[in-house]
């Protein structure tokens, strides 16, 4: 069949045909990459891509969070600090019936000291929620739409239903944050 070709077109076939193997195995691992981050990350992979502007620019800033977040200690608090967060809970949430706008505020800040709690460093809001999704992207946009309504200056008050709202995604938000073991421990667990 190659007969009538020389030594030379052979070589430059099988560069070509090389080359298109190279091609097809580098579109197959980075399809798979997206399909791995966007497994993992959830609407959190929509939201990057929106923010950046380009799936490549998206995938790499959620690499980076990935490798950020592995650096921090994070661990699960002890007997007492978990009773001290959950005291603290408690007592936002009985002052929500008498004033919703400063229990969703102090909600708020309980949850960004659970996260330092936790070993999280504490920074600006959108770097907090950026590390959280590595481990909790599920909740990100209710940690988003809760820390929102928290945040709103005095004279765009937010209404009861809205103030409501806040306070059960945070309480959803806190439940998860109080019970959850370290990301690492609970691979030792599942080997």
């Amino acid at each position: 069949m190659f007969s009538h070709f020389t030594n030379p077109q052979l070589i430059v076939v099988a560069v070509v045909i090389l080359f298109v193997v190279l091609i097809a195995v580098a579109t197959i691992l980075e399809k798979r990459k997206t399909k791995a981050l966007r497994n993992r990350f959830g609407s959190e992979y929509d939201r990057a891509v929106l923010k950046h502007g380009s799936q490549r620019k998206a995938e790499a800033k959620l690499a980076g969070r990935q490798t950020r977040v592995e650096a921090f200690k994070i661990h699960e608090l002890g007997a007492i600090e978990r009773e001290r967060f959950v005291a603290a809970w408690q007592t936002v949430q009985s002052r929500f019936v008498d004033f919703p706008k400063a229990a969703v505020t102090e909600a708020d800040e309980l949850i960004a000291a659970l996260l330092v709690a936790r070993g999280y460093p504490r920074d600006t809001f959108e770097q907090s929620a950026a590390d959280l999704s590595v481990a909790h992207p599920r909740m990100m946009e209710s940690y988003r739409a809760a820390h929102a309504i928290a945040a709103r200056p005095s004279g765009s008050e937010a209404n009861t239903e809205e103030l409501r709202y806040a306070m059960i995604q945070s309480r959803a938000i806190f439940d998860e944050l109080i019970q959850d073991q370290n990301p690492r421990e609970k691979k030792l667990v599942a080997a």
